[in-house]
């Protein structure tokens, strides 16, 4: 058994009340997927197996929440994630079910995750690539420090200036944006570069 010491750490740093809720959680896990992987995810702990999410815990000042991954495919069938979990806020180590229903819930969730594909499919079609205006091509040949940022750029960030450009509904507006883009791109800032650390 590999145990994570970050997950030592959170939990050393809950609440007492937290403590052996998180303990037990972990005790189970153990017991039921023995080649479980622990890791820190989102800041909490959570137990893999074959580099997938079984289920993650958490501990708040005053509640502790138990999340199964794919909580709303196990148990009994009923929908019961929320926030808090399939439990709820737990305050107590009482609040866990017993440790067979615990046990089946684990080794249940193990199994799906091992059964999952990795791929998901695409909620939507991909965008397109985006089209480079040809005034700001123009106007990037003219500036290689300004087209070798863009460059650099991520296609989403690349995308937020060729849209700006090309919304533009009149001329002028056309060009007053191409000349603040390549000014931007010429620190290497990007589009939004103002709300970036809000």
């Amino acid at each position: 058994m590999r145990y994570e010491p970050r997950i030592d750490a959170y939990i050393a740093k809950a609440q007492p009340f937290a403590r052996p809720i998180l303990e037990k959680v972990r005790e189970r896990v153990h017991a039921v997927v023995p080649e479980v992987e622990e890791a820190i995810k989102w800041s909490m702990p959570a137990y893999l197996t074959g580099g997938k999410i079984v289920l993650i815990t958490s501990a708040f000042k005053a509640h502790a929440a138990l999340n199964f991954w794919r909580g709303q495919e196990i148990g009994d069938g009923e929908p019961k994630a929320g926030a808090m979990g399939q439990f709820g806020r737990l305050t107590s180590i009482d609040d866990l079910p017993r440790d067979q229903e615990l046990d089946a819930l684990i080794r249940e969730a193990a199994t799906l995750a091992k059964t999952i594909s990795a791929s998901r499919k695409t909620k939507h079609a991909p965008k397109p690539p985006p089209e480079l205006h040809p005034d700001f091509a123009a106007a990037l040949a003219k500036a290689p420090r300004a087209r070798a940022a863009l460059d650099g750029f991520p296609p989403s960030a690349q995308r937020d200036y060729f849209e700006w450009i090309s919304e533009a509904k009149q001329e002028l507006t056309r060009q007053k944006r191409i000349a603040t883009a390549v000014e931007w791109l010429t620190q290497g800032k990007r589009r939004h570069w103002k709300y970036q650390n809000c």
